[in-house]
């Protein structure tokens, strides 16, 4: 969601600020805005759109001074406009926020009721008030920060600037992640470490509740009960050349092009060196388990989704996959023998953090499956598995899926391998198979120009449908996911079997429908159903390989021929040319592939 950045340093602030934000604008934003001190002075800019608006403001209306704090807004309450855009300032204090003040309407009476009113519709203002307001009763910047948080409601993440105090940020971590960084007689926070980067390699990461006092000589940590608290300062290593386009026109391009290296790298990080088993350290015997239950939101979900089909298929395992938004406020029993598996790409996602909160106590263990380590669903699970994609910048997940599928495919080996339903020699078949999966990615990849040309017709298209069944269902519900995140064009992903129970009504000539249907043994249902599609004369975009070409390619709009490839890994596998598919429909359309309308990379808040 929202993008924070604050600066004590030694040198200018607000161009270092801008560049910080710049490498936040993966997480989705309407507006940005920075504060800075100089010589005591308070003082702030704002734009709305994106950064290089700021960037034009700045270059007419400078800001200088040493320390900052900066942000990129995702409009929550209030519209994307200047008046709204953050920072907020009050009297001597500047605030910027991610997450959701819930008692902002009681806060804002009574601070009215004190002559204080704000200007904007936004709940973060009235943060900037009360500040206003403890200040005004004498209280320092320390004091009037803590009494401040303690009357808060909600999910945030805050950062502090004071008039007159050149060498002060007061930072606040309840819900939404914050991160320190350490620098040289500098002092750095961050919404998360790539932010922090260019700027240095020691983070402290803020724990849930706490506060932090920060100068340029350190941090001061307290927790939720006032308590000093000593967090680890912590060497991250954040690999450059994957937070650039590295010569790609979008993020998303590059990121679908990384997918066999990335893959290939959770293939050998947990095959180990001999390669003949599942290397999950930490992960008990899965035969001590009554069932699996996955949660997760958006396309992890549907990752979740797919590896239901695994754990029950190959390791008869009952599993189940839930949204978590659902699931939290559901309130299901959760049996004592249940592996809980929460599958996040930052980590963050506070539905899935909050399903993760509701589980503690209740499942036997809770296993994390995400992309960022020191993210607060790895550190709050009982074992955190990486899937190793690097840092996913594009806000349509590519990466991360394929490598998520990739660890819970392991994860269900292993479960087959522990419970007795698959024989060394059929393990060591299986595993041998998912060796080659970078090498068919790396096939898939090679169908561009062919996607491409058919993501040109696509994009005169209104309504899509997509089809699979088995594994393959999730996979459409993904590739629609994907085409209206970034091409703005509606999209509906089926089971094939459901055709005739209600979607058949909206297949008509202006309704492409896109099928994922490998040579397994569902095609010819599947095939049968597409029959049914092109006998009203619906066109038909078939996505399959060289014997199911040979088989059904017939009558089909376009047929893309897909390599070979085992039915365990065809959802993966074919996750390429779905994303191929919208990655090129929505170039065609010309909309911002990267950061598209609405949407936030990291979801932190409700």
């Amino acid at each position: 969601m929202c993008g924070i950045i604050g600066v004590l340093g030694d040198h200018e602030a607000a161009p270092i600020m801008v560049e910080a934000l710049k490498r936040l604008e993966y997480r989705g934003y309407d507006s940005a805005g920075i504060a800075t001190v100089s010589n005591g002075r308070l003082d702030r800019r704002r734009a709305v759109g994106k950064l290089v608006n700021l960037s034009d403001l700045l270059v007419h209306e400078p800001l200088a001074g040493k320390a900052g704090i900066g942000h990129t807004r995702w409009a929550t309450h209030g519209a994307p406009s200047v008046v709204n855009a953050h920072p907020h300032r009050s009297g001597p204090v500047a605030v910027v926020h991610n997450g959701i003040i819930e008692n902002f309407r009681e806060l804002r009476e009574e601070l009215a009721a004190r002559g204080l009113v704000g200007e904007s519709e936004t709940d973060t203002e009235v943060v900037a008030l009360m500040l206003r307001a403890c200040m005004d009763d004498g209280l320092s910047p320390r004091e009037a920060a803590e009494r401040t948080l303690a009357r808060l409601e909600g999910a945030f993440a805050l950062l502090f600037l004071f008039e007159g105090e050149d060498d002060l940020l007061i930072a606040a971590r309840r819900g939404s992640p914050l991160a320190i960084g350490h620098g040289r007689g500098e002092m750095f926070v961050g919404s998360d470490a790539i932010a922090l980067a260019p700027l240095t390699d020691r983070i402290t990461y803020l724990e849930e509740g706490d506060w932090a006092v920060i100068t340029r000589q350190g941090a001061e940590i307290f927790d939720a009960q006032g308590r000093r608290a000593n967090r680890p300062v912590r060497r991250i290593q954040i690999d450059a050349a994957r937070v650039e386009k590295g010569g790609y026109r979008h993020f998303m391009a590059k990121e679908i092009a990384e997918q066999p290296t990335v893959v290939g790298e959770a293939i050998g990080h947990y095959l180990g060196a001999a390669g003949d088993s599942p290397a999950l350290p930490g992960l008990p015997d899965l035969a001590g388990f009554d069932r699996v239950v996955m949660v997760a939101c958006g396309t992890a979900f549907y990752a979740c989704q797919t590896a239901k089909y695994w754990f029950e298929q190959v390791a008869g395992l009952p599993a189940e996959a839930d949204i978590a938004s659902e699931f939290r406020y559901r309130e299901p029993p959760v049996a004592p023998r249940t592996l809980a598996v929460l599958v996040s790409q930052s980590g963050e996602t506070a539905d899935t953090l909050a399903a993760l909160r509701y589980m503690q106590g209740k499942a036997a263990r809770i296993v994390s499956v995400v992309n960022v380590a020191e993210s607060s669903i790895a550190r709050e699970s009982d074992l955190a598995l990486p899937i190793k994609a690097g840092a996913e910048i594009g806000v349509a997940s590519t990466k991360a899926f394929t490598c998520q599928l990739t660890v819970l495919l392991l994860m269900a080996l292993k479960a087959g391998h522990d419970r007795g339903t698959l024989p060394p020699d059929a393990l060591a078949a299986r595993l041998a198979e998912l060796r080659t999966l970078p090498g068919l990615m790396n096939q898939a990849l090679g169908k561009g120009e062919e996607i491409a040309a058919i993501a040109g017709e696509l994009a005169e298209a209104r309504d899509v449908l997509f089809l699979g069944r088995g594994p393959l269902y999730p996979l459409a519900l993904e590739g629609a996911l994907k085409l209206k995140e970034i091409s703005y064009i509606h999209a509906e992903g089926y089971a094939s079997g459901e055709l005739k129970h209600g979607p058949i009504a909206l297949v008509d000539p202006a309704t492409p429908v896109i099928v994922m249907a490998p040579r397994d043994r569902l095609f010819e249902k599947t095939v049968s159903n597409m029959q049914e599609v092109m006998a009203r004369h619906g066109r038909v975009v078939l996505f399959t390989d060289a014997a199911g070409a040979r088989e059904a390619a017939k009558g089909t709009w376009h047929t893309v021929v897909m390599p070979t490839v085992p039915d365990l890994l065809a959802p993966i596998l074919y996750a390429v040319p779905a994303q191929l598919l919208a990655y090129h429909t929505a170039v065609a359309k010309g909309t911002d592939v990267d950061q598209p309308r609405n949407l936030a990379k990291s979801v932190t808040v409700e």
